[in-house]
């Protein structure tokens, strides 16, 4: 961390997003040490008051904005007005990094399209982060995580008759994080060459993108006519060898022994040797993964912690959030810590709780509360 934290140290980083995606990147670029000032409208970003599990509303800031918003400037500006275009100005010819969520054309519809981010800030990175990407036939298509994950043929792998969507939610955070690689990257390019002082940045980040960067091997997969099918494939269910299982109390535990090693200390563990060589049969396995499910379903989770987590097998238990959180190795790492929120702020100690709005129409004060580290 304290590398990265004298990388980006007198970094500065305007965050004009919302809810989860972009606030995630500039998160991670705020604890790496840059200085956040995240820019709200009148009104506030929506996610002060969502509690996105439950879908109710929760008190201003709610825990779930607070942990994507930690040790950020927050301030509240009206974009449409006079007088908060000229405030932006001032912020824009200051900072190094743009970050924004808009729908492509609304940020130039503000006045503040590519050219004019340009004229003001050379110099400046802006990162794009939207749904489909600045261009495209799709480029201004409404969305969210569901819909992009759908798009990268992401949930057609594991979608199966009663399956729903994955929680928490996965492009929203892989987009966030590659927001902040391009952002990073962008910044390295330019403190190498000198150049982006001079040329800037532009950075389009799309979330349905990225999730369809992750599909390389499911592309390959699917050229070669065996396409990764729900409940059939190696690594989504159709191997005895890697998948989930319910216990006899109808807790789950997960098997990933995809190494002939791995399989064959599970089966001696649960005298089963006969399985050894089935490992490597023709996939779907049905018969054997409903033999290894029935085993699974003849003891208690506890009794299956109790007997494989000394074995070196690749086995473990389905934790809910709270056991995963007073789990004895995430405490050891210090990777949670009682009463406090956030990500990386857990790592080095900040505390992840952010400064109220404070609403203004000088430029001179949101500068003065947004002070380079």
């Amino acid at each position: 961390m304290s590398g990265l934290g004298d990388f980006l140290n007198g970094v500065r980083v305007i965050d004009l997003s919302q809810y989860l995606p972009g606030p995630l990147a500039t998160q991670i670029l705020s604890d790496m040490g840059a200085g956040v000032l995240k820019v709200e409208p009148p009104g506030g970003d929506p996610l002060r008051t969502l509690d996105p599990i439950s879908g109710g509303q929760v008190d201003d800031p709610s825990p779930y904005y607070r942990s994507v918003n930690a040790g950020k400037t927050i301030v509240c500006l009206d974009l449409k007005s006079a007088e908060g275009q000229q405030a932006f100005e001032t912020l824009i010819r200051a900072a190094d990094v743009l970050v924004e969520s808009y729908r492509p054309g609304v940020l130039a519809r503000l006045g503040f399209g590519r050219d004019r981010l340009a004229e003001l800030n050379p110099g400046l990175i802006h990162c794009a982060l939207s749904g489909y990407g600045q261009t495209g036939p799709l480029s201004r298509v409404s969305g969210h995580d569901i819909n992009y994950l759908a798009h990268a043929g992401a949930l057609a792998q594991s979608l199966e008759s009663d399956a729903q969507p994955p929680f928490p939610p996965v492009a929203d955070h892989a987009a966030g994080m590659q927001a902040a690689l391009a952002v990073l990257g962008a910044l390295a390019s330019g403190r190498r060459t000198g150049q982006h002082t001079a040329k800037g940045a532009y950075l389009d980040v799309s979330l349905a993108e990225t999730m369809l960067a992750w599909q390389a091997w499911s592309f390959i997969g699917a050229a070669a006519g065996h396409g990764p099918r729900p409940g059939e494939s190696l690594l989504n269910g159709g191997a005895a060898c890697y998948r989930v299982y319910a216990a006899a109390d109808g807790r789950r535990v997960t098997l990933g022994a995809l190494e002939e090693k791995f399989w064959t200390n599970f089966c001696r563990a649960v005298d089963r040797p006969q399985w050894i060589p089935r490992q490597r049969g023709p996939l779907p396995q049905s018969e054997l993964i409903a033999q290894v499910a029935e085993l699974f379903e003849s003891r208690r989770r506890e009794e299956w912690d109790a007997l494989l987590s000394g074995v070196d097998c690749c086995y473990h238990a389905v934790l809910e959030p709270e056991e995963a959180a007073a789990n004895g190795h995430v405490r050891a790492r210090g990777l949670v810590r009682d009463g406090q929120v956030g990500f990386a702020a857990w790592v080095d100690g900040r505390a992840p709780a952010t400064r109220p709005p404070a609403v203004f129409t000088d430029p001179q004060t949101a500068l003065g509360l947004w002070k380079r580290p």
